[in-house]
């Protein structure tokens, strides 16, 4: 089992910032792959950005060169830092683990699929404000 836990949400005006952290417990030895989804009421889970255990990263169209996603071992700590925000990046914002080598090969080929990743926060809302 891994736990995750979101932080970092808030507030934001258009053309801001915000550092999101995903904290990892538990099974966390096993997991090969992150990511980063985001989620607006009505509408289906969205991959943001994902992050292989071997370095690869993988992000969305639209948030490709405004968000990086990082993690910190030492800290078993995922973050998205998000730069340049539109209300269009408003949402509930989930941090995702998962252990198995198959799944996560969608990461390597460029990819950020929801039904990739077995393990989920709870998420973090964030509001940008025009």
């Amino acid at each position: 089992q891994v736990h995750l836990t979101e932080s970092g949400g808030g507030s934001v005006q258009a053309g801001g910032s915000l550092r999101l952290s995903c904290s990892a417990s538990g099974h966390t030895s096993g997991t090969v792959c992150m990511g980063w989804f985001r989620q607006v009421l009505g509408n289906e889970r969205e991959g943001i950005a994902a992050i292989h255990e071997e370095g690869t990263t993988a992000y969305a169209d639209s948030v490709k060169g405004r968000f990086t996603i990082s993690k910190d071992k030492t800290k078993n700590t995922l973050y998205l830092q998000m730069h340049s925000l539109t209300t269009e990046d408003t949402g509930i914002y989930y941090c995702a683990a998962e252990p198995g080598i198959f799944a996560c090969r969608s990461v390597l080929r460029g990819e950020v699929g929801a039904g990739s990743f077995g393990y989920w926060g709870q998420g973090t809302q964030v509001s940008v404000s025009s």
